[in-house]
């Protein structure tokens, strides 16, 4: 069972069946690769049902905090000229911050902001929660005065 990947030969957690010599004198001194014996396939096993439950955790703190953002209008307040036309712009950093102001965490990175908003009024900005969910937060601007 390899331990890391390796070139050729295979992935991290594959069985593989490897020439002697290779594995006893390339894969195992390294660390590289184990010999599979039943307590490694058991321990192996364990450790992908513990992966899974982590994944479904996950997956379901998204889904809870993807809803509440779905639900949620973030208010930011900018300068604005005549035109509706902002003096700076509102990046990802910006609304990263005003979700924090809400208490909720959620990192810059992950919001998925084509570019900076440079108007007033209502937006609808993508927010990439985990792997494949993405959700739409509603983000409005209003002119500082």
């Amino acid at each position: 069972m390899l331990l890391a990947d390796v070139k050729g030969v295979g992935k991290k957690g594959e069985i593989v069946n490897a020439s002697d010599g290779y594995a006893r004198n390339y894969l195992l001194p390294r660390n590289l690769a184990k010999e599979v014996t039943p307590a490694v396939l058991k321990a192996m096993e364990q450790e992908q049902e513990a992966k899974a439950r982590r994944r479904a955790r996950e997956e379901q703190e998204a889904a809870q905090l993807g809803e509440k953002l779905s639900k949620l209008t973030v208010h930011l307040t900018a300068k604005a000229g005549e035109n509706g036309r902002l003096f700076g712009s509102i990046t990802s950093k910006d609304i990263a911050e005003a979700l924090a102001q809400q208490k909720i965490k959620i990192d810059r990175r992950k919001i998925e902001l084509k570019e900076p908003i440079r108007s007033l009024g209502i937006h609808e900005v993508p927010v990439r929660i985990y792997q494949d969910t993405v959700v739409s937060l509603k983000i409005e601007v209003v002119s500082q005065e």
